[in-house]
């Protein structure tokens, strides 16, 4: 039973058939490869305009990379302050931007809202010298807590962001997620709602570890292939890359598992809703369930060998706090997460629950 994180799970059958398939070939290397190009044209076909797109291994260096890209070392770049990029990248995107400073805001459910962002920026006058600059807002797609962001919710941050001279990254490790449980387009959630780049993730999503830094407008990539490079993420049989990438996408398999892996989360949550001393925390989006439970009921799953995190509750609001004697927990799904370890999970917290009572 292992709710712990979608990156502990496997990779997709086809995937590891293209993988195969692209070790019996000698092929150019850095990524001057046909199925490095292949990849490039699906996700043009995918986002609906060009783009220019570059592959890499993990969604830190995708991150931080694309952050580098966008802001100059005087730069504010502005996200939740439980976004990844902020707690979950020790430092990577300062790094990578030469020393950008990261700006946390408040928010529930891990999102920023345009009013608290509104509020952020004037705390960074334009033009003042004592202060950091605009350079970009970062938006977590799903948010830390599972949330996902409609694209009227996106376009709206964007403008705002807009006026104050921020460039819109989008950082979508669970990007797949989003797109299947909204059921919209990738452009509309991305380009068309004001996003300038996009670091997408495929390896939370039954990839083995491909990564891609997408630029709606080519222009803003002029350098890009430098940077990477220099960041040491430039990699030299790069058609493994492209090859996970071009199987991920076709027949849209990414959003097939994604859609298995929010299924599964929807069943375990409809069950744990059902037994007593339980709450949901958050409505469940995408593939992540949030819940608060009796601290009691944590021995027994753990000595079933049950695997999840405790979580900070920070982004959750004031009703929905844990209370004395509550533990507050996440729970991932993923594509392969079985029904039967979602039942014999929740069977494990309604018995703590009939006993409790």
């Amino acid at each position: 039973m292992n709710f712990a994180s979608d990156n502990g799970a496997g990779v997709a059958p086809q995937i590891i058939s293209a993988i195969g398939a692209a070790a019996l070939a000698n092929a150019p290397a850095y990524g001057a490869d046909a199925w490095t190009q292949r990849a490039r044209d699906a996700l043009s076909a995918a986002f609906e305009r060009d783009v220019a797109a570059f592959l890499v291994s993990t969604g830190t260096a995708a991150n931080a990379l694309a952050l580098g890209a966008l802001t100059r070392p005087w730069s504010g770049i502005f996200c939740h302050e439980e976004a990844h990029i902020h707690d979950d990248e020790c430092g990577a995107p300062e790094l990578f931007s030469g020393g950008a400073k990261l700006v946390g805001i408040a928010g529930e459910e891990g999102k920023v809202t345009p009013g608290a962002l509104r509020d952020t920026l004037a705390r960074f006058p334009i033009g003042l010298a004592k202060s950091v600059q605009s350079g970009a807002l970062s938006l977590s797609q799903a948010t830390e807590a599972g949330a996902v962001y409609k694209p009227d919710e996106i376009a709206a941050l964007s403008a705002v962001a807009r006026e104050a001279g921020c460039a819109v990254h989008m950082d979508g490790a669970r990007f797949a997620n989003a797109v299947a449980h909204l059921g919209c387009s990738p452009a509309d959630m991305t380009w068309r709602a004001g996003v300038d780049v996009l670091s997408l993730g495929a390896t939370k999503d039954g990839a083995l570890a491909c990564e891609a830094v997408i630029f709606f407008d080519p222009a803003r990539a002029a350098d890009f292939e430098f940077q990477r490079k220099r960041g040491g993420h430039t990699v030299s049989k790069g058609r493994f890359l492209g090859a996970q990438m071009g199987a991920w996408l076709k027949d849209d398999l990414w959003l097939d598992l994604a859609r298995r892996a929010n299924a599964s989360a929807r069943r375990l949550a409809d069950g744990l809703a059902a037994c007593a001393s339980v709450r949901i925390v958050w409505p469940v989006e995408v593939n992540e369930v949030f819940v608060t439970l009796p601290r009691s009921m944590l021995a027994p799953l753990k000595a079933a060998e049950a695997c999840f995190y405790e979580w900070s509750s920070r982004a959750a609001a004031t009703d929905a706090q844990p209370r004395d004697g509550e533990a507050f927990i996440r729970l991932v799904c993923s594509f392969e997460t079985s029904e039967e370890e979602i039942d014999r999970f929740v069977g494990i917290v309604a018995s703590g629950a009939r006993a409790s009572a």
